[in-house]
């Protein structure tokens, strides 16, 4: 049975690329990570540098130089102090970082691509679910982060019984636009973009079966999900097929109520 849901856009790139401009400078490096460094007029000093497990690489007349656990904007600096101790006089040196290899969070879920995501300079949640597709048309309004215990060395999926920190966030308050609600992430963090709940619509809609709800999903709005009330469908008879304390119960509502998980709409034929 084909499962609906209301739209769920996320305007994902238009936000990312700003955030990367401001924040860059402040990514940690790390082993393994691929650097692009350049001299202003020392052309044969350019080019790119892994560093090693270790945290240090070999650079050209000054020899091996600490780069893991300092900033982008740090190491520049003290790249800049040993180039001028001796040997350039007031260098202009630039490091970007060319591959992201030492820091990743897990984007899991309904997501387009889920798996890992390199965790670049100052990261965000809207950045990390673009890396990884966006969300599914089938993806509830939330997305659980965890922090992962020390040690985790892959994803770690959302369980309140575990010594993970979780941090829950509305998809539609990041739609709306609120940046208080893009979080910036953490080496190791998880990404959990569960599947919505839904509800059934049968009777007299134009289109009855499965759909997916958001909090707070009144009566009215499962009911346009399915296409809305036929011609012969009794408005005023609407009833909710409910289990409570474990015995299914049927409940007369309003347009206005609000549905729960597992709810069976029914619409019944006029009386003529």
């Amino acid at each position: 049975m084909k499962i609906y849901t209301f739209g769920v856009v996320l305007v994902l790139a238009a936000f990312a690329a700003p955030l990367r401009a401001q924040s860059a400078a402040d990514y940690l490096i790390g082993a393994q990570d691929v650097l692009t460094v350049q001299v202003f007029d020392q052309a044969d000093l350019g080019g790119k540098y892994t560093v090693e497990t270790d945290g240090t690489f070999s650079f050209p007349l000054i020899g091996r130089v600490t780069a893991g656990g300092l900033t982008l904007r740090s190491f520049e600096t003290e790249l800049r102090k040993k180039l001028a101790d001796g040997y350039f006089k007031n260098p202009q040196v630039t490091v970007s970082v060319e591959q992201y290899r030492s820091q990743r969070v897990f984007v899991m879920g309904e997501v387009r691509a889920p798996g890992p995501v390199p965790l670049t300079g100052g990261m965000t949640l809207i950045e990390a679910l673009s890396r990884a597709g966006s969300t599914m048309p089938s993806a509830s309004g939330e997305v659980a982060i965890v922090r992962a215990p020390q040690g985790a060395r892959g994803p770690v999926l959302p369980d309140p019984n575990k010594s993970a920190d979780i941090v829950n966030v509305s998809i539609r308050e990041l739609e709306s636009g609120s940046m208080k609600h893009n979080v910036a992430l953490h080496d190791g963090d998880t990404i959990f973009v569960p599947r919505a709940e839904s509800v059934y619509v049968f009777g007299q809609v134009k289109m009855p079966g499965a759909y997916a709800i958001q909090k707070d999903t009144t009566v009215l709005q499962a009911l346009s999900l399915a296409g809305g009330v036929g011609e012969n469908g009794a408005m005023n008879r609407i009833k909710i097929a409910r289990v409570i304390n474990g015995q299914k119960e049927e409940i007369k509502v309003k347009l206005t109520d609000i549905v729960k998980a597992g709810d069976t709409i029914i619409v019944p034929e006029k009386f003529f």
